[in-house]
């Protein structure tokens, strides 16, 4: 066994401790405590803050060559149109600047703190990737189909795909639905099916991200309804429900406890209040929000909701880093009153049981896995919370070597 010292140390679970130690036994964390005056058995890591690894809830890697490619939007679905052409004009999901994408992604993220990653795939070839990483997660099969004849069938053929991945130590393979705009009901309702023959992993979707998104559910028309024409995709015997995008997941009976509801910018109170009735987790990612055109997050109305709130990078082809400290600063600014010990929150124990690793990740406990970051702190800070909400850098930021892996 053997004993961490540190300035600050931040079980999540609990208030921060000043002069804090953590101890480590065969990779797992044995027990925590308070001293100011560490003994000769204790590695006394200074002026540092430990804490657990961080949740990156949503991003795509396998979009991570898209970096700067993708011209910044005040229109999302102009921003999807910029997406959908740029994997048009590199259609091999397997060419090697893809995969060197993908492992410099995976890098950065690790060098940002991220040790949890709910990953979005069309192609799965992140899978092997994130299985050779320091990284744990769940890589989401996210499928798209809006007019689907055989919605079971072609839902059990991606089922089988997964299975075809095989079994590994710390990635887990899950179902994401992409969108209300871009799934057809009945395949909802096919997911939502296959999701329950699992009950460890969960299932992903994009929901309320944008005003063509809440357009669309409501009235069948806009810029979804012209998009889904073009490429051949409309499904002329579909109705438009006439209500919130929420409302119509909840009655196509796919909410669940086990769903992540990723951005929800055009979220309203209602919304809100069904999702949390649901236990679902809003996966949130403000700065790709606004860059993609999607708008600015509502998110002091997400933590009054007492909606649960985890944090995503979204993927580099909409954000400037996957560094899930620069998400906390910007959840800091657009929500100056929500305190950071709940940020700090979603940014670890929420994110971690939205991905259904609560047992393992999210919080120095007892028992958990000591995957741990110690984050630099200046002698003059106090508020040590609020402290690593105001935008950490990777220069900052260290593994503990505690043979956790």
């Amino acid at each position: 066994m053997i004993r961490y010292h540190a300035s600050w140390l931040l079980p999540i679970a609990d208030r921060p401790i000043r002069d804090g130690w953590v101890a480590v036994d065969h990779g797992r964390i044995s027990a925590v405590g308070q001293s100011s005056r560490p003994s000769a058995d204790v590695h006394d890591l200074g002026r540092v803050a430990i804490l657990p690894g961080l949740v990156n809830a949503h991003t795509h890697l396998e979009l991570s060559y898209l970096h700067e490619r993708v011209p910044v939007s005040t229109d999302f679905v102009a921003w999807i149109r910029g997406v959908v052409g740029s994997r048009r004009a590199h259609p091999d999901p397997n060419a090697a600047y893809v995969v060197e994408a993908i492992q410099k992604a995976i890098d950065h993220a690790v060098a940002c703190g991220t040790a949890l990653v709910g990953d979005i795939s069309n192609t799965l070839v992140p899978f092997s990737l994130l299985t050779r990483s320091p990284l744990a997660g769940v890589l989401f099969y996210e499928l798209i189909r809006f007019n689907a004849p055989d919605p079971s069938g072609f839902v059990d053929q991606a089922r089988r795909q997964l299975q075809a991945l095989g079994d590994a130590e710390r990635i887990r393979v899950g179902l994401a639905a992409h969108a209300p705009y871009s799934v057809g009901p009945l395949v909802f309702r096919a997911i939502r099916h296959a999701v329950d023959v699992d009950p460890f992993v969960p299932c992903s979707v994009h929901l309320s991200e944008s005003t063509a998104e809440v357009e669309f559910i409501k009235t069948g028309r806009g810029p979804w309804r012209t998009f889904l024409e073009e490429v051949g995709a409309w499904d002329p015997n579909w109705q438009p429900p006439g209500v919130s995008p929420v409302q119509y997941l909840d009655e196509c009976g796919f909410l669940s406890a086990r769903v992540l509801a990723v951005h929800g910018v055009q979220m309203t109170a209602s919304d809100l209040a069904r999702l949390a009735a649901h236990g679902a987790t809003l996966v949130t990612c403000p700065r790709s929000n606004v860059r993609t055109g999607a708008g600015v997050p509502p998110i002091a109305d997400f933590y009054r909701s007492g909606v649960r709130v985890a944090i995503g990078t979204d993927s580099l082809a909409s954000t400037p880093d996957l560094n899930v400290f620069a998400e906390l600063a910007e959840l800091r600014r657009l929500a100056p009153g929500v305190p950071a010990a709940r940020l700090l929150d979603s940014a670890t124990r929420e994110g971690a049981r939205a991905l259904g690793f609560e047992a393992d990740y999210g919080a120095i406990e007892a028992g958990k896995r000591a995957r741990l970051l110690t984050v630099s702190v200046p002698d003059d800070v106090d508020d040590v919370e609020e402290y690593l909400v105001s935008g950490i850098q990777p220069d900052q930021i260290q593994w503990l070597d505690t043979g956790s892996l």
